[in-house]
């Protein structure tokens, strides 16, 4: 399932717990009931890791925990319902007319009424995760903590012997890897080369080819070859290298201490080969120790590391990391053909090849995969069952030991929790996706799945969400990294690792298309690239559903039959759509926390309905050019941290006062007619982070509040043909105390010096980039006071002719790129102390370009 169920009561358990919320339940009444349901939570949790590893091969427990995790999400439903009368109340004291206050005092949620028919709901949800409780005796499920990995010995171990001629389309790589193992670092007596790639890419075949290389057989005096997989065990490692040189190691009588001995002894004088194949060990402190007991061969002794992890790799310091890529389309047809079909009985089937030849596209080069479809057809010549292969996704053919299901399925277990929920979510995109770091995990704190730790707390949200897409990209399940502007990057996932994830929450997800035919009542996301009908037909049949992703442009009636349907919804994105009008039923969706109205070219107004979602978080307006103002009550949305603008208005918020101070990130886009922004607002935006402004080309300047923007750490201003940077910080500049860390300007004609205010961030700023301000004239003399500038990068700057004296002896500056300056020269000499330089010639006084 998609969703674990361990994670869920986890975080419903940190919340429970919170000093926060017990207040809230005594104000309520209802604290002993919840204390109850605390309780009860807290003794399923201690097994559920267990019944998770479990559910697999026992189709009444799977049952059993989805029975289990309907309940936890309606006690999340409750916990949140609670929350949001809590965020009504605030933000009607705080913005509210007179009128709003005595409306909400005579219907406030305190009243006897509200109380006992929150207890009644309690009291209910009680009594089933009772009964749940009281079933799981039968399952004899056995408590386990999350630092215990599930490990599904689904893979024979690796062994060295390979036949030369089943290695196809991998030359290049073993020359290129024999090369380092021959001449390795001679400054080094022990070299650790590393060869990384996503599971099933063939990594050990490579490193077999290796292995068994003549060459290499005849260079090295002793070869060993270790299966590692999950459990770096020193000792293990140590008996297994032992007998991979054939020594004898009697379990009995061997002891940490007599391995260790043996093993010094083998290695000693001799120039050895070992390969540990298939290492999951992030600990330095385990990898090192291992390292220290191999120190004892000859010079020139090489260790050959696979692994799936690059994290992995930056571990053991190698001195050359290779990464494995995909086959060539022609590589991966005749390595499938070999898999297939018996030596020429290619040449009997004809037929069979075009088929052969879709299939093989859809491995994408993955030798694992091509292997894997291959060997299901070998022997079969029907051609319906090659059309049945190549029609159908991959996690639903039957995979044996060794497919490729099942080597994705090992990297998903070597997961930690919160990151197997961030990964599984992803079940709600279609293949080929282009993700946006931005919006996908503006998501996942929509649902909830990412939380600050005892050891994060001081991290944002937004920041804990780089580093778990950072993960999953080190372990290749994110691939295809673009960095495109603003600190924005996209990437995509593999098909295979989309098929895996499939596997994982197909139980959860629906797509709503013309071909749907049944609906489990497990679904909790939609996808809708259908017709209204369509939409209508199927809404009908589901009840829990929490996030909606609109695929196609829906009709206004069905985006009002998803909202008056579906009261539980986090996630609600209409992308592109081109209604005019969002239904004012929105205004209902307490649970909200995720809007996308993004690229809607009709749509001229928002119902004022929308300020009601007082536990909206991310509000994407982008591209919505013919917006013309904001809602006048959108100070009460108090909990929004992400907003993205566009609109014909000429100034924004003006009602604003002492609102959005949970905002993170703002991005003004697209505003031609934009004049001012937050107008006499002066204890606003207290936790705004990221700023940008592309594209306001009416704009003059900053406004004044940037000077009280003290946890602003990235501005970006790009495009703003009448922008004056210099107004906004007025004082002395040195004394406003800014935090700024990234300044991007780009395209700013009126741009000719940098602004004072700039060194309020003299302690702080990071990087600064300024590209196609073509009247810059000068860099100021204070910029090399910059305490912790790192990367300057200055484009396209026409009129910029000379740069600040000192600014060559920064010892904070490792990254310089000037191109494009035609008045600017500068000695390449001069910046000999930069780890990365890159210099037109025409701006490098010789015609030497770093």
């Amino acid at each position: 399932m998609a969703d674990l169920a361990s994670a869920l009561a986890g975080s419903l358990l940190e919340k429970l717990g919170s000093l926060v919320y017990r207040e809230l339940y005594l104000a309520w009444g209802v604290q002993s009931d919840v204390q109850k349901l605390e309780r009860t939570i807290l003794t399923i949790k201690i097994v559920l890791l267990d019944a998770e590893s479990k559910q697999a091969s026992n189709p009444k427990l799977s049952v059993w925990l989805g029975q289990l995790k309907d309940i936890l999400y309606d006690i999340e439903d409750v916990m949140d319902e609670i929350e949001y009368k809590v965020l009504r109340k605030q933000a009607i004291t705080t913005y509210g007319s007179a009128m709003a206050k005595v409306r909400h005092f005579f219907s406030s949620p305190m009243a006897l009424s509200s109380r006992l028919k929150l207890a009644h709901k309690i009291k209910n949800i009680r009594e089933r995760l009772d009964e749940i409780n009281a079933e799981k005796v039968q399952f004899n499920l056995t408590e386990r903590h999350e630092e215990v990995h599930v490990n599904p010995l689904w893979r024979e171990k690796t062994h060295s012997f390979i036949d030369p001629s089943t290695v196809i389309g991998r030359h290049g790589d073993k020359e290129e890897i024999k090369k380092s193992l021959m001449h390795p670092n001679p400054t080094r007596n022990l070299n650790i080369i590393a060869i990384v790639g996503l599971g099933g890419m063939g990594k050990t075949t490579l490193a077999k080819a290796v292995y068994n290389d003549e060459s290499v057989v005849n260079h090295f005096q002793l070869r060993m070859w270790v299966c590692v997989s999950e459990n770096f065990n020193v000792t293990r490692l140590v008996e297994d290298i032992l007998k991979s040189a054939r020594v004898k190691v009697d379990k009995n009588s061997s002891n940490e201490d007599t391995l260790q001995t043996s093993l010094r002894e083998l290695l000693k004088d001799k120039r050895f080969l070992l390969v540990l194949d298939d290492v999951w060990n992030e600990n330095r402190n385990k990898w090192t120790e291992l390292r220290d007991l191999l120190t004892g061969g000859s010079h020139g002794s090489v260790i050959v590391v696979t692994t799936r992890s690059r994290r992995v790799s930056s571990v053991l310091d190698p001195i050359y990391t290779h990464s494995v890529e995909g086959l060539s389309k022609e590589e991966s047809l005749s390595l499938f053909v070999k898999c297939a079909f018996k030596e020429g009985e290619d040449k009997l089937y004809p037929n069979l090849l075009p088929i052969a030849d879709e299939i093989v596209k859809r491995c994408k080069g993955v030798p694992l995969a091509v292997k894997s479809l291959g060997g299901l057809l070998y022997s079969k010549v029907d051609e319906s069952e090659w059309e049945f292969v190549r029609g159908n996704e991959i996690w639903e053919l039957e995979e044996n030991e060794g497919g490729i299901l099942p080597a994705l399925q090992l990297s998903y277990n070597q997961m930690p929790i919160h990151l197997k929920r961030c990964f599984a979510y992803c079940v709600n995109f279609p293949k080929d996706h282009e993700f946006l770091n931005i919006l996908l995990i503006e998501q996942w704190v929509a649902h909830g799945l990412i939380l600050q730790r005892s050891a994060n707390k001081k991290q944002e949200l937004e920041d804990i969400g780089e580093l778990y897409i950072k993960e999953l990209m080190s372990i290749c399940f994110f691939q295809d990294l673009d960095e495109l502007n603003f600190c924005v990057y996209s990437f995509k996932m593999h098909d295979l690792v989309h098929d895996l994830v499939l596997s994982i929450g197909h139980e959860e997800w629906l797509e709503i298309d013309s071909d749907n035919k049944d609906v489990a009542s497990t679904v909790r996301h939609l996808s809708i690239s259908s017709s209204d009908q369509q939409v209508s037909k199927f809404s009908n049949k589901l009840t829990n559903v929490r996030s909606i992703m609109f695929r196609t442009k829906p009709h206004v009636s069905s985006v009002e039959a998803c909202i008056s349907r579906f009261k539980s919804l986090r996630v609600l994105a209409i992308p592109y759509s081109d209604f005019e009008n969002l239904p004012s039923s929105i205004g209902t969706q307490k649970h909200l926390r995720y809007l996308d109205l993004s690229g809607n070219k009709s749509i001229k107004k928002l119902p004022n309905s929308i300020c009601k979602l007082h536990n909206l978080q991310t509000l994407v307006l982008g591209g919505c050019e013919n917006l013309e103002r904001l809602p006048k009550d959108m100070r009460n949305m108090i909990n929004l941290r992400f907003l993205t603008i566009s609109t014909k208005d000429t100034c924004l918020f003006v009602n604003g006062v002492c609102c959005f101070n949970s905002l993170q990130i703002l991005y003004v886009m697209d505003c031609p007619r934009l004049e001012c922004l937050f107008p006499q607002m002066d204890n606003c935006l207290t936790n705004l982070r990221t700023l940008l402004f592309w594209e306001c080309k009416s704009l003059t300047s900053l406004p004044p509040i940037i000077k009280h923007l003290k946890a602003l750490e990235s501005l970006y201003i790009c495009d703003c043909e009448e922008i004056d940077l210099t107004g906004g910080g007025e004082g002395d500049a040195q004394d406003l105390n800014l935090r700024l860390q990234f300044l991007y300007i780009e395209n700013l004609s009126k741009l000719e010096i940098l602004p004072e205010w700039l060194l309020g961030s003299a302690n702080t700023l990071k990087e600064l980039r300024i590209m196609g301000c073509e009247n810059l004239k000068v860099l100021p003399e204070w910029l090399p006071t910059l305490k912790s500038l790192q990367t300057l990068e200055i484009t396209e700057c026409n009129e910029l002719s000379s740069l600040p004296v000192g600014i060559h002896h920064m010892k904070t500056l490792r990254k310089v790129k000037i191109k494009d300056c035609p008045e600017l020269v500068t000695r390449l000499e001069d910046w000999s102390n930069i780890l990365e330089l890159e210099l037109d010639s025409k701006n490098a006084e010789d015609d030497k370009v770093m």
